[in-house]
C-alpha cells in the first residue's frame, strides 16, 4: 500500500493537474479526419506517427527552392473567445502563413499548427483546427500535423493561443525577390478584409474588450451596430484574414516585388522588398481608408501616423510590377487600384514616402 492510499488522500493523476490525455487523445481522432480532408498526393501517412513526411516531387522543377515561414494571430483570439467564435481565427492563421510565403512567389505545400492552451473545452479546439483544414483546402495546402499542448500555469485558465508553420517551394529563377524592381515600376494595392491579423492590442485597449473585464462587458461592445459597418463592430473586427494566393498565381511572373502588409502597416513592410537605392513613393488620395479604421481611430482618439503604423488602412498586400505590365494586372486582381510609384531614393530618406511618420 501506498503512503498516499495508507493517508486516505486521493491519488494525483496527470488530469487532475490540468492535462487530460484521454480527452485529448480523442480530440486528436477529429484532428486527424480533419487533416485528411486536406491531404495531397505527395504526403505520405497522416496524422499519428511523430513526423509527418511529404515526397517533393522533384521532376516538377528545375531549381526548387524550399520557402518556410511561422506565424501567429496575435490577441485577435481574445475577441474570437469573447465572441465564442473559434473556427475564423484558423482560418486566419494558414491565410497569413500563405501569404507570407506568396511574397517570394512560392507554392505552398503543407501546413503544421501549434495551439497551447490550459483548459480550452475539447470542441473548441476542433473547431480551430477545422477553421484550418478550410483554409488548407481553399489553399490547396496539406495539413500535416501539429502540436496540441495543455499547459496549466502558464496560460490563463481558457486562454490559448496559436502558430502556423508553412512550407512551399519555388522555382529558383521564378522566385520573387525584389532584384528586378526598378525607377518608374508602379505600385499596385490588393484591399484587406479588416484588420487581417494585427493590431487587436491597440483595439481591445480603446474599447476594454477581451482583458478580463467580464462577458457582459465584451458583448456589450462587439455587439454594437455601426451603420458605416452595416453590421456589428465585432463582426468587422473578427473578419477573416484574406489569402491573396488565387488572384496572383496566374500574374506571379510580372511582379518584382511583393508586399504583405502586417504588423508595421504600410511604412513597416512595403519598404521590405525594396533595394536600397529604391524607394516607395504612395499616393494617399488614391483611395479611401475604410470606416472600421476611422472608427478606430475616433475611439481612442488615435494620431494619424500611429494608425499607419498599426494597421494595415485598408491595403492588405502590394505588389510592384512594370508599368507597362499595371493596366492588365489592374484588370486581373480584384479591387486592385494604383498605390504609387518606385522613385531613386533620396540621401538619408525612408523606403516608403508620402505616409504618415
Amino acid at each position: 500500500m501506498s503512503s498516499t492510499e495508507a493517508s486516505g488522500e486521493a491519488p494525483l493523476t496527470y488530469a487532475g493537474a490540468g492535462v487530460d490525455v484521454a480527452a485529448a487523445e480523442d480530440t486528436v481522432r477529429h484532428y486527424a479526419r480533419l487533416a485528411k480532408s486536406t491531404a495531397r498526393p505527395e504526403v505520405l501517412g497522416g496524422v499519428g506517427p511523430f513526423a509527418a513526411m511529404f515526397q517533393l516531387d522533384v521532376s516538377r522543377y528545375r531549381q526548387p527552392v524550399i520557402v518556410s515561414s511561422a506565424d501567429g494571430v496575435g490577441t485577435k483570439l481574445q475577441l474570437a473567445a469573447a465572441l465564442g467564435r473559434y473556427g475564423e481565427v484558423g482560418r486566419d492563421l494558414v491565410n497569413h502563413c500563405v501569404n507570407d510565403i506568396l511574397t517570394t512567389g512560392a507554392e505552398p505545400l503543407f501546413f503544421l499548427d501549434y495551439l497551447g492552451t490550459n483548459g480550452l473545452a475539447q470542441e473548441h479546439r476542433v473547431e480551430v483546427v477545422a477553421g484550418m483544414a478550410a483554409a488548407c483546402l481553399e489553399n490547396g495546402v496539406a495539413l500535416v500535423g501539429g502540436e496540441t499542448a495543455d499547459m496549466p500555469d502558464v496560460y490563463r485558465p481558457g486562454d490559448y493561443d496559436i502558430a502556423g508553420f508553412i512550407v512551399g517551394v519555388v522555382e529558383r529563377d521564378a522566385a520573387i525577390d525584389g532584384s528586378r524592381i526598378a525607377e518608374g515600376d508602379v505600385l499596385i494595392a490588393l484591399p484587406s478584409t479588416g484588420l487581417q491579423t494585427n493590431g487587436y492590442s491597440l483595439v481591445r485597449e480603446i474599447w476594454g474588450v477581451g482583458k478580463g473585464l467580464g462577458e457582459a462587458n465584451d458583448r456589450a461592445v462587439l455587439d454594437q451596430h455601426y451603420e458605416e459597418l452595416q453590421g456589428t463592430l465585432g463582426d468587422a473586427l473578427l473578419a477573416v484574414h484574406g489569402s491573396f494566393l488565387r488572384p496572383l498565381q496566374p500574374v506571379l511572373s510580372q511582379l518584382h516585388g511583393i508586399a504583405h502588409i502586417t504588423g508595421g502597416g504600410i511604412p513597416g513592410n512595403l519598404g521590405r522588398v525594396f533595394p536600397d537605392h529604391l524607394a516607395a513613393r504612395v499616393d494617399l488620395e488614391s483611395w479611401a481608408v475604410p470606416p472600421l479604421f476611422r472608427i478606430i481611430q475616433t475611439a481612442g482618439r488615435i494620431a494619424e501616423p500611429e494608425m499607419f503604423r498599426t494597421f494595415n488602412m485598408g491595403v492588405g498586400l502590394v505588389v510592384v510590377a512594370a508599368a507597362e505590365d499595371a493596366p492588365a494586372l489592374l484588370d486581373a486582381l480584384p479591387g486592385a487600384w494604383t498605390l504609387g510609384a518606385v522613385i531613386p531614393r533620396p540621401s538619408g530618406a525612408p523606403s516608403v514616402l508620402g505616409v504618415p511618420r
